[in-house]
């Protein structure tokens, strides 16, 4: 049974499950591989979401914020081998869901390798005149 929950205080094991999907996701490399890291990012967020069976997390997401104004979704991710069966597009709407709940209207997100569709079909627009920016000085 798939379950999708808060996650505020993780375990080593929550913790290295979700090292694991980073890295299978290609973000990190073993350089990367910090745990206290990841606990800086889940108590960081505004909200992060987790998608686990019995063995464990196979999915998460997160949502960074001011908490009065603003939202960013970003760092959604399922693990290969249960990709296809809308667990991506359900962390979405429960982030969203969770973010206006929390009274945040405005909640936008990047779309990285060609997933603009996919965030299309979940309610997300192009914003016209925004070019997404990355600081490449540091």
């Amino acid at each position: 049974m798939i379950s999708f929950s808060l996650l505020k205080n993780p375990s080593p094991d929550q913790i290295e499950r979700i090292i694991a999907l980073y890295r299978q996701a290609g973000w990190w490399k073993n350089s990367s591989d910090n745990p206290e890291l990841v606990t800086r990012i889940i108590h960081g967020s505004h909200c992060f979401m987790v998608v686990s069976i019995e063995e464990g997390i196979i999915g998460m997401g997160r949502a960074i914020s001011d908490g009065a104004s603003d939202a960013y979704i970003q760092d959604v991710m399922v693990d290969k081998s249960f990709q296809g069966r809308k667990i991506g597009s359900s962390i979405i709407r429960k982030l969203v869901e969770q973010l206006q709940t929390d009274g945040l209207k405005w909640i936008g997100l990047i779309a990285e390798n060609d997933s603009q569709r996919f965030y299309e079909n979940l309610g997300f627009k192009q914003m016209k005149n925004a070019t997404p920016m990355l600081n490449l000085l540091s």
